[in-house]
């Protein structure tokens, strides 16, 4: 029984983070909607880790993880941070290109919160089955962001050190001891509240359709 209490103390916690279902979640995407979003990154095979830290209490309140194998997508479990034009199934985002990758963690950065990158390469292989992995995890409940995310890497050969954590700090410091990650922050000063940011970012993409 205090187990149960304490998960259900530390998912509230996260949820008044960030960490939480869109109160109007987008209804997953059509097969063929998918395919037709999907980005392929001609960069190396590559796990990213993003990691949302409370400027004022030094507290996690995000995770998420970009996947770079077959195709480029983040699995981003109970995030807040949708736009209509990056299809979602589950809690993967499909279409990751340069651009909305670099939209993704500068909207999670502002004046309240700065973003944690890690990255390391991985095989193909690794890669492919992380993707398989989050899509068939399905959406996450609200505060499992982290549970979720560490859940898919510690099923991955080689991180099997990734401990199951409700605690985004406690996960990102657990891949940072993974050979040849490489850690980077953003800091931002934009408002707080990150509808703005998605609103300027669509009427951007759409006026360069």
């Amino acid at each position: 029984m205090r187990n149960i209490k304490f998960i259900l103390a530390t998912a509230g916690l996260l949820i008044l983070a960030g960490c939480a279902i869109p109160s109007n979640p987008l209804p997953d995407a059509s097969q063929a909607v998918i395919e037709e979003a999907s980005y392929q990154h001609d960069g190396p095979a590559k796990l990213t880790l993003y990691t949302m830290i409370n400027n004022r209490s030094g507290s996690g309140a995000h995770s998420s993880l970009m996947i770079n194998g077959s195709q480029r997508v983040i699995f981003d479990p109970a995030g807040t941070v949708r736009f209509s034009a990056v299809p979602e199934r589950g809690d993967v985002l499909f279409g990751i290109t340069p651009q909305v990758a670099d939209f993704y963690a500068r909207a999670h950065a502002r004046e309240t919160y700065h973003v944690v990158i890690q990255e390391v390469e991985v095989s193909p292989e690794i890669a492919e089955r992380a993707l398989q992995l989050a899509l068939a995890n399905g959406r996450a409940a609200s505060g499992f962001c982290s549970a979720s995310t560490s859940s898919v890497l510690q099923k991955l050969p080689g991180f099997e050190s990734i401990g199951n954590t409700f605690f985004p700090k406690r996960l990102m410091a657990d891949f940072e001891k993974l050979p040849g990650v490489t850690t980077r922050k953003i800091f931002e000063d934009d408002e707080d509240d990150k509808s703005l940011a998605i609103s300027q970012f669509e009427q951007r993409l759409d006026a360069t359709e």
